[in-house]
C-alpha cells in the first residue's frame, strides 16, 4: 500500500505548542540565571542549566520537525523523518551531561557550603514553577504521539519538580539558615533527570535499531495476516518504527492461487492493509504476494 512518507509527523502536529514552551523556557531560564547570580543559589543555577538544555532540545525538536515534514526524494525515499529521532537522542545525551554537572557541583557544595539569599531564590523558583505548569499542559496531548514531544514533556516535568524543590530549599534557608539545603536540592534535581534521560535514550535507540515497536507482538501480527481469506502462510515479517507515531511493516504473504484468481491481488492487499491498520495502527504496510510453492525460489528467510 502506498503512502506519502513526507506527511506531517507527530512532532510537526504539535509545533506551535513546542514553540510556545520554548519561548517560556528561555524567559524563565534568564530569570533563574539572574536569580542565581543575585542569591548565590546552586540549585537555582542548576535548574537554569537544565532549562538551557530544555531550550536546546526544543530547538532541535522544532528544526527536526521541519526537516521531517519535507517530501521524500529519490535519494531519501523515507524523507527526513528520522531527524526527529536523532534530535531526541541528542536531547537525551544533553540531559545526561547536565545531570552529571549538577551532581558533581552538588557534592562540592555539601562539602563547602556557600551563602544563599533565600528571597531572590524563592521569587525566581516560583516564576519557574508557574511556567512549567503551563508548559506541561501545552505538551501533554502530544507526549504520547512523538518521541520529541515526549522528551520535551519529560524535561518540563523534571523542571517542574526541580522548581518545587528549589522553592522548598529557599523556604528552608529562609526559616532555618541551613544553606546546605541548596546543595541537597541540586543533587535531587540531578537524580530526577538521570532515569528520564536514560528512558528517552533507550526509546530512541529502539527506533534507530529498528526494534519491533513496544506493544506489537509479531506472532499476533502473523495470526491476523493468516486469518485473511486465501492466505496460506506469512514469512519475512518486519515491523519497525520510522519515527515517533509512524510504525511500518513489510511481509511476504503466500496466497492460494484460486483466491488470487477470484478476488484479485488488489482486494487481497486491501484486506491485509485494513487488518494491520485496524488492529495494530500500522498505516504503512508493504506486502509481497506469492503463490504457493514460490518459497523454493527465495533466498534465506528472516523472521
Amino acid at each position: 500500500m502506498g503512502h506519502d512518507h513526507g506527511r506531517a509527523t507527530a512532532t510537526g502536529r504539535h509545533r506551535g505548542r513546542l514553540t510556545a514552551v520554548l519561548v517560556m523556557t528561555l524567559v524563565v531560564m534568564v530569570a533563574e540565571v539572574v536569580g542565581a547570580l543575585v542569591s548565590g543559589s546552586l540549585a537555582l543555577l542548576a535548574d537554569a542549566g537544565h532549562m538551557l538544555t530544555d531550550a536546546s532540545g526544543l530547538g532541535l525538536a522544532l528544526v527536526a520537525s521541519v526537516l521531517a515534514a519535507r517530501p521524500a526524494t529519490g535519494r531519501r525515499s523515507f524523507g527526513l523523518a528520522r531527524a526527529e529521532v536523532l534530535a531526541a537522542a541528542t536531547n537525551a545525551l544533553l540531559l545526561l551531561g547536565v545531570a552529571a554537572f549538577v551532581l558533581v557541583e552538588g557534592v562540592r557544595r555539601l562539602v563547602d557550603p556557600q551563602p544563599v539569599a533565600a528571597g531572590p531564590m524563592l521569587v525566581a523558583a516560583l516564576a519557574g514553577l508557574v511556567a512549567n505548569v503551563v508548559g506541561l499542559r501545552l505538551l501533554h496531548a502530544g507526549s504520547g504521539e512523538s518521541l520529541n514531544v515526549r522528551g520535551a514533556y519529560l524535561e518540563v516535568l523534571a523542571d517542574l519538580l526541580g522548581s518545587v524543590a528549589v522553592v522548598v530549599a529557599a523556604l528552608v534557608v529562609a526559616l532555618t539558615g541551613w544553606v546546605r539545603a541548596d546543595a541537597v536540592v541540586s543533587l535531587g534535581i540531578g537524580l530526577l533527570v538521570v532515569p528520564r534521560a536514560l528512558a528517552l535514550l533507550r526509546d530512541t535507540l529502539d527506533v534507530l535499531l529498528e526494534s519491533t515497536p513496544r506493544g506489537v507482538d509479531l506472532e499476533d501480527v502473523r495470526a491476523h495476516v493468516l486469518s485473511a481469506e486465501g492466505v496460506l502462510d506469512v514469512h519475512d515479517v518486519h515491523v519497525w518504527t520510522l519515527t515517533g507515531g509512524l510504525p511500518v511493516m513489510s511481509a511476504h504473504v503466500v496466497v492460494a492461487e484460486d483466491a488470487l484468481d477470484r478476488a484479485g491481488s488488489g482486494r487481497v492487499l486491501d484486506a491485509l492493509g485494513a487488518c494491520l491498520a485496524d488492529h495494530f495502527d500500522v498505516e504503512h504496510s508493504t506486502f509481497q504476494l506469492e503463490p504457493a510453492g514460490h518459497a523454493a525460489h527465495e533466498g534465506a528467510r528472516h523472521a
